[in-house]
């Protein structure tokens, strides 16, 4: 069982900043990519960005320069600039893990509110 523990939500003004960590924690599995999706009241849930262990990297089209991912061991950040009223959502983390057996797995977060508003 992975656990993932996401952290840095909140309220941002037009044209502000936030930043998303989300800590994966558990026994004996090791990580294939970790990313965030988010979801807004009425649509879809929606890929935001990914990193996989390998080093690439994905980015929704909405989000392609004003949002960066990163990771470290288990832990994946989210950097948001330059935020806009659209960008509020739900935001996930989501984890893709293989775990001793070699069985893969997907995990996701509980949600972490993203607002941005004057």
């Amino acid at each position: 069982q992975v656990r993932l523990l996401e952290s840095g939500g909140g309220l941002v003004e037009p044209g502000g900043s936030l930043r998303l960590s989300c800590e994966a924690s558990g026994n004996r599995f090791a990580i294939n990519a970790m990313g965030w999706y988010r979801q807004a009241p009425g649509k879809q849930r929606e890929l935001v960005a990914a990193h996989s262990s390998g080093g690439t990297v994905v980015y929704g089209d909405s989000v392609k320069g004003r949002f960066t991912i990163s990771k470290v061991k288990n832990t994946v950040h989210l950097q948001m600039e330059s935020l806009k009223p659209e960008d509020t959502a739900v935001y996930y983390c989501t984890a893709q893990v293989t775990d001793y057996n070699l069985y893969e797995h997907d995990y996701w977060g509980q949600g972490t509110q993203v607002t941005v508003s004057s």
